[in-house]
């Protein structure tokens, strides 16, 4: 009899409806990756301004492993700074593009967090 494989799908925390996409806080601001609250991008892009954001941080994250194997800590430098300058764009770094307050909380742990309750009750 065949074995067939399995691939095992990823784990991003409590058990998510679509697991090829991690959880999103229910106002929209976040992603949770492994518990962690990860900002999300600034939905008042239009789709081809984050496009152009998206191009550029792949294309500077390439630069950063090219930069890493070869060593060249002038360029990595560089590269490390367009990936910054392509997540500001995208809204995930820098100043926060919601209005109402709120403080940033990426980074922080979804169950330390207000989104606490939330996060609990994806467990089923």
């Amino acid at each position: 009899m065949p074995v067939r494989a399995v691939d095992p799908a990823p784990v991003y925390g409590p058990s998510v409806q679509d697991a090829t996409d991690p959880p999103v806080t229910p106002d929209g601001r976040y992603i949770v990756v492994r518990g962690r609250l990860w900002r999300r991008s600034d939905p008042r892009l239009t789709p081809e301004e984050r496009q152009d954001a998206v191009d550029r941080l792949m294309t500077a994250r390439r630069a950063v492993g090219t930069a890493r194997r070869r060593g060249d800590t002038a360029a990595l430098t560089a590269a490390r700074a367009d990936v910054d300058a392509a997540k500001r764009a995208l809204g995930e770094r820098g100043p926060v593009w919601w209005d109402d307050g709120a403080p940033d909380l990426t980074r922080h742990m979804a169950h330390t967090t207000r989104y606490a309750a939330w996060w609990a009750g994806l467990d089923g």
